[in-house]
């Protein structure tokens, strides 16, 4: 088994006012040629924007684009005419393959929305654009791990995108323990603490510290304190 361990004040930051971002991975203005990507894992970012800002509209293309809105709303536009609102419990994706243009923009004008912004690899070039968003009860995930996303065709539940790469959130309560079994043992585990803290396989991870895991084919997981963290295995190439 290998880990690389990154902890929160090690990302990326910038500040930009209207946007408070930190990058796991290389992004934008910071590089690291040690952190560009975890496998098929390209950007893992926690945003967080004032009231009534936002990005502009914006094209992407061959990559698959999820938010996790983790405290207030955000408001999502498309050239796929979608327009909708991201709600925290709510995952959304959007494969961009042969090209989209969207913007994101906080819903409220008086509180800051925080969300998690994620790209990943897709395994197939030039698909179609496509646009899925699921709501997640928070209930459903407490002392375990909930499917959110999965890849397109299975029946795992949660989102799908054009990879073989699962994400489950947990919300665990102080002393709970779990395994996880992974779906492919060739595949890594990237684990993000959202809160609290978690010891994920021997090793302690804070609020907003991520570990890569490769060469396991069980994780295990043991909550120092009421805490929550997102799963994200990943085909490694």
């Amino acid at each position: 088994m290998t880990t690389i361990l990154h902890k929160a004040a090690t990302r990326g930051h910038a500040n930009h006012g209207w946007l408070d971002s930190w990058h796991t991975f290389s992004f934008a203005g910071y590089h690291d040629p040690e952190r560009v990507h975890f496998g098929v894992l390209r950007v893992l970012n926690d945003d967080s924007v004032a009231a009534g800002m936002g990005f502009g509209k914006h094209p992407h293309d061959n990559m698959e684009i999820i938010s996790i809105p983790l405290e207030g709303d955000l408001e999502h536009g498309d050239n796929m005419g979608n327009s909708t609102v991201i709600r925290q419990g709510d995952v959304q994706v959007m494969s961009a393959g042969t090209g989209v243009v969207h913007s994101e923009k906080n819903a409220s004008s008086s509180n800051p929305v925080k969300f998690l912004q994620i790209w990943v690899f897709p395994n197939k070039r030039d698909v179609q654009p496509r646009y899925d968003q699921k709501s997640f009860a928070s209930e459903d995930r407490r002392n375990s791990l909930q499917t959110v996303l999965s890849p397109l065709g299975s029946d795992g539940g949660g989102v799908q995108i054009h990879q073989d790469a699962w994400f489950h959130l947990g919300r665990l309560e102080k002393g709970t323990a779990l395994t996880y079994d992974l779906k492919d043992p060739a595949h890594g585990v990237y684990a993000f603490v959202l809160s609290g803290d978690v010891v994920v396989n021997e090793v302690l991870l804070n609020r907003r510290d991520g570990l890569g895991i490769t060469g396991a084919a069980t994780l295990t997981l043991q909550a120092d304190s009421d805490a929550e963290i997102l799963l994200m295995e990943v085909p490694m190439n």
